[in-house]
Order: structure tokens, then C-alpha cells, then sequence
């Protein structure tokens, strides 16, 4: 099993942790990890986009000019595409985005992410996260003590002092351990967890 170092508020070790490798020492997949972050993207898509084809816009009913002798170009309604106010040629339709992964694949996938992070030393263990007030400062304090920037901060429950903490601080998340994914993973340069969160992540994926 991984050791990691524990860290306190102030960035000072406190002790070790093993962490389960059955979670974070896996053999890391990098395709399923691709496929999990365009699963995930695509599935935030609303799908509602939407414009009208010649056959949708009003009007248009008759031929604008006889076909032959005017000069002109010939044309057959107002609302083709080359018109003012006419259709939209392959114009946008509502559709579903979704992207289908099987639990399998999903859960082989975040352990990927997680190992990753693991062994590029991206993974960071506090033994807890105590903010007493909401306070930004106090997480940027913690934060620069544990060197992690652009961070990901897990805990085990959702703590409300923790997330309005980090809420304005640029580039830093907040999620609770029952909602990692594999995106914010990797879209962080470090994974801040509590030990607390390290064992209900180990819980539910061991």
C-alpha cells in the first residue's frame, strides 16, 4: 500500500497514512479516463439549441418573379437561405448530448484519476479541515501552507464554513467525497482530502 504524508492546517506533518490500492494504486487507464471527461462534459449539455429551416419560417408561399426575362437571378421563395429573414440551411435541432458509460467503467476510471494524482505526489492529506468561520482568508492561509494550488478540496460531508471559504478563491473547488468525479480530478493541479474523506472514498470504491 501508498504511504502519504499527513498534514495539519499549517502545512506541518502530523503522521502517515496508507492508502488502500485496491482506490489509489491501480493500473491507470487512460482511455476510460478520456472517455469518463467527455462523458461528463457532454451530459452537461442542454441539447436546446434550436433554428428554423426554410420549411419553418413564414412566408415564402408564392415565386417571387417569373423564372425567365427579368434579369434577375432565378429564385423560388423568399425564405431560402440567401434571403433576408429566410431559413437557416442544416439549421440547429433540440438533441440529447448523453454519452453512456457502464458503472464498471466509471469507477475504473475515477480510481485511474485518483492513482495519477497519487503517484505525481498531486494528492494531499489533511488530518482535518476545522475552519471555525467562513472566512476566504483563513482557506488561502491553509491552502499556501499546504502548497496546493489550483486545488481540489474534498470532505467526507459537505462543510459550509469550508465551501463559502473557498467559494471566491480562483481556481479552487469544494465537492463532497460522495460527489468526486473523474473531470474535477483532473481539471485540479492538486487533490486536497481529509483523512476522513480518504476513508469514505475507500468505503465506497474498495
Amino acid at each position: 500500500m501508498a504511504n502519504v504524508t499527513v498534514y495539519n492546517m499549517e502545512g506541518n506533518e502530523v503522521g502517515t497514512m496508507e492508502l488502500n490500492d485496491a482506490v489509489f494504486g491501480v493500473e491507470i487507464n487512460e482511455h476510460l479516463v478520456h472517455l469518463a471527461v467527455v462523458r461528463q462534459l457532454a451530459n452537461k449539455r442542454q441539447g436546446t439549441q434550436k433554428a428554423k429551416t426554410r420549411s419553418e419560417v413564414s412566408g415564402g408561399g408564392r415565386k417571387p418573379w417569373r423564372q425567365k426575362g427579368t434579369g434577375h437571378a432565378r429564385q423560388g421563395s423568399i425564405r431560402a437561405a440567401q434571403w433576408t429573414g429566410g431559413g437557416i440551411i442544416f439549421a440547429p435541432t433540440p438533441r440529447d448530448y448523453e454519452v453512456k458509460m457502464n458503472k464498471k467503467e466509471r469507477r475504473a476510471a475515477l480510481k485511474s484519476a485518483l492513482t495519477s494524482k497519487v503517484q505525481d505526489n498531486k494528492f494531499v492529506v489533511v488530518d482535518s479541515l476545522a475552519i471555525a468561520e467562513a472566512k476566504t482568508k483563513e482557506m488561502q492561509k491553509v491552502l499556501t501552507n499546504l502548497k496546493a494550488e489550483k486545488a481540489l478540496i474534498v470532505t467526507a460531508e459537505e462543510d459550509k464554513n469550508v465551501i463559502l471559504s473557498a467559494r471566491n478563491i480562483e481556481n479552487v473547488q469544494t465537492v463532497a467525497a460522495n460527489g468526486i468525479n473523474v473531470y474535477d480530478v483532473m481539471s485540479h493541479g492538486t487533490v486536497v482530502v481529509t483523512k476522513d474523506a480518504v476513508a469514505s472514498i475507500e468505503e465506497v470504491y474498495a
